[in-house]
């Protein structure tokens, strides 16, 4: 059954692509949606031997790499971690092909979307099931090839080529900073499988490495690298600039990325490696101060972005920074928590965003919106849930892992954790902000924004659409609820077979209870309150133009307060609207200034050293040492008579008058000088009888002339 669980969508795959031109698009959705459920019915199984039956499986097929010392083998490992990815992972992507099977079926290539999915789902199965670093990095590359090809799945389109251009461009940064881990890993270690490397590390904290001339720990250096390749393909601060644009695929490609496979892998990295990284608190505290950063940088973006998708990727992009937070105060269980609540709930509202979008002939602009609650109620319904649970509404599924995290890094009482809390709860407040302003742009405006004709076509999403929009509506309200014991509880046996143990902190869940009732309610009365304020401010109790153009008034009224005011808020609107201008950055100082050395470099060396000491330059060589020769062999007698009485003077000499010298060397050197000269001399004597013979020919003219 474990088995079934790896290759059913390998093989669905295969026969997939094989008989498509057979079975027709509607056969290959068919069999990948078939596949997919199936694989998910088995990771049920999974769960409940492994996670309530208390069992752990390893599976070991065939040896991969065996070299003297080093052997690497093909298997598999299925642990309450594994299992629990396993069944977010199939559940999500079952519904995500159900659900693409009535989006994309007007798209004339629906079978080969359902593959890539289906391929897409194999890999991350791949990647969370893998017994050792060396096949996790293939499932790894796995999901970045895929989504490079799910992103760019309408290819004639020039914005997805450019989208999936950048993201396997950035996420190659990453995956150069894991897989350089990875060699460290079995340089330190002597093997990259998890069960050695994890039994190792206490024995080896004393490990160092020589870095630019400093002695550094082996297991920070492995920690940090391996951190790093998690920023890039979780999109944490710095390499996060390819979540947003990852939106020029279809909706249901931006549901399974952003919601279960690719943005997550970069956690689980994390969540395997536990064991290695509680023994370096300088990475965990990176992570603390990159996950906070990136959540409120997340947040604070997404409060004015005008694109419906986009929104929801940089809540994305927030709630990653969440989960890597959590790592960092080592509360893995709690980052894993968060990590299947946020897939549910996010997983809702990219598909119900692509409900809204189909309906509104492709329409992805809030500002064209609008009023859509009376058109589109199951839609409306569902989005509303899925951005109350984002906000953490008391009682959704988003309100326990959220409130969960906040709290752990609460009671973990350090520098570091007390600015992670504070950036953790403006980026509650924020989310709030940005939730409520995209269910009202979309849904609750008093008047349309759109043309009357793309109102006029809108319509309900067909069946299939609302049934996956439905399932995940009610995990999006009750699975924090019911999983919060078994995940994060203090006396929950889950974790005790998970491999290589988890080591939560569960001092700080301990500290956590009891923690004073208003600092956990903190985040859910800030929320309120964003929640009254935005009521007001778009209501007509306080008429949105009035609050807007106020300042305007007073600035015209020639007001030193409301030009600075208004100075103040431009400012801070044009940082957020350009997203920190880190893709400015990226254009103009590292993309721009790349292509410029690129170019420099192709055309001092690959046009000019290249060209002159490579096959150009030997080629020019061998054609200058053919005229040499030819200039030697130049056919008259008296050219070769005068070779020869050189040569034999040359010996002449030698022989009467011996230098004591290194006859090897010195036999080259006189070689090299009668060819010079024999070469000087035949051009003298050539152009000396060419002269000659040009001479009399005239004289025999002129004489025949005058007879």
């Amino acid at each position: 059954m474990y088995l079934l669980i790896v290759f059913i969508p390998l093989l669905t795959y295969i026969l997939s692509s094989l008989f498509a031109r057979t079975i027709g698009a509607k056969g290959v959705a068919l069999l990948t949606v078939l596949g997919v459920v199936g694989t998910w019915m088995c990771s049920v199984f999974a769960c409940y031997e492994v996670m309530l039956g208390g069992t752990i499986t390893t599976i070991d097929l065939f040896d991969w790499f065996v070299f003297e010392g080093f052997f690497v083998k093909w298997g598999f490992i299925f642990d309450s971690l594994t299992v629990s990815m396993l069944f977010i992972v199939t559940l999500v992507s079952s519904l995500v092909h159900i659900y693409s099977i009535e989006y994309m079926k007007e798209d004339p290539h629906l079978g080969r979307f359902m593959t890539y999915l289906t391929l897409f789902t194999f890999f991350m199965i791949l990647l969370v099931t893998s017994s050792n670093y060396l096949q996790l990095f293939m499932g790894w590359e796995g999901v970045g090839l895929v989504s490079y090809l799910l992103i760019n799945f309408w290819h004639t389109r020039i914005q997805a080529n450019k989208s999936a251009l950048k993201a396997i461009l950035v996420n190659r940064m990453g995956d150069f900073f894991f897989f350089f881990g990875i060699i460290i890993t079995l340089l330190t270690f002597g093997s990259v499988n998890f069960e050695v490397v994890f039994t190792l590390v206490p024995y080896l904290t004393s490990s160092t490495l020589n870095v630019l001339g400093y002695e550094v720990s082996s297991i920070t250096v492995i920690g940090l690298l391996f951190f790093l390749g998690a920023v890039g393909k979780s999109a944490q601060l710095g390499l996060h600039t390819w979540l947003p644009d990852a939106m020029e695929g279809p909706t249901p490609v931006s549901a399974l990325i952003h919601a279960a496979t690719m943005v997550t892998a970069g956690v689980f990295l994390l969540l395997r490696s536990a064991p290695l990284l509680n023994y370096t608190p300088f990475v965990l505290n990176v992570m603390i101060v990159v996950g906070a950063l990136t959540a409120f940088l997340g947040a604070s973006i997404g409060m004015f972005q005008t694109d419906l998708k986009k929104v929801i990727a940089y809540s994305t992009c927030s709630q990653l920074g969440y989960m890597v937070l959590a790592c960092g105060v080592a509360a893995y269980n709690v980052s894993l928590y968060h990590l299947i609540n946020h897939a549910f709930f996010k997983a809702l509202l990219f598909l119900s965003a692509g409900c809204v979008i189909h309906s509104m002939s492709n329409e992805q602009d809030m500002r064209r919106m609008g009023a859509l609650r009376s058109l589109l109620p199951i839609s409306y319904i569902m989005i509303l849930i899925g951005s109350l649970s984002l906000m953490g509404f008391p009682f959704l599924t988003g309100f326990y892992s959220k409130d969960a995290i906040l709290e752990v890094v609460y009671s973990h009482h350090s520098a570091y954790s007390s600015f992670g809390y504070c950036l953790g709860v403006a980026t509650a407040m924020i989310t709030s902000f940005y939730s409520l302003r995209l269910i009202y742009l979309t849904f609750l405006s008093p008047k349309p924004f759109g043309s009357r004709p793309v109102y006029e076509a809108c319509h309900e999403s067909g069946p299939l659409m609302l049934v996956s929009l439905t399932v995940l509506g009610l995990f999006s309200i009750f699975a924090g609820y019911l999983i919060k014991d078994l995940f994060i509880g203090l006396g929950s046996p889950v974790w005790v077979n998970s491999f290589g143990s988890f080591h939560h902190a569960n001092v700080d869940l301990f500290v956590a209870e009891f923690i004073p009732s208003f600092l956990k309610m903190l985040p859910v009365y800030l929320s309120i309150a964003i929640s009254v304020v935005f009521y007001f401010f778009y209501s007509n109790v306080f008429r949105i133009e009035k609050i807007i153009f106020l300042p305007m008034y007073a600035y015209e009224s020639g007001s030193i307060l409301a030009k600075m005011f208004l100075k103040f808020f431009h400012n801070i609107y044009s940082f957020l609207i350009k997203k920190w201008y880190f893709d400015t950055i990226y254009n103009h100082f590292i993309s721009f200034g790349t292509l410029k050395l690129s170019y420099t470099v192709f055309k001092k060396v690959d046009r000019g050293l290249f060209e002159y000491i490579g096959p150009t330059g030997i080629v020019n060589y061998l054609y200058g040492l053919k005229n040499f020769v030819a200039n030697l062999q130049s056919g008259p007698i008296y050219v070769y008579l005068t070779h020869m009485v050189l040569g034999l003077s040359f010996l002449i000499y030698f022989y009467l008058f011996p230098v004591f010298v290194d006859y090897d060397e010195f036999f080259v050197v006189v070689v090299l000088f009668y060819c010079l000269i024999s070469s000087l001399v035949s051009k003298v004597v050539n152009t000396s009888s060419m002269e000659l013979a040009q001479t009399t020919k005239s004289n025999i003219v002129n004489l025949a002339r005058n007879v």
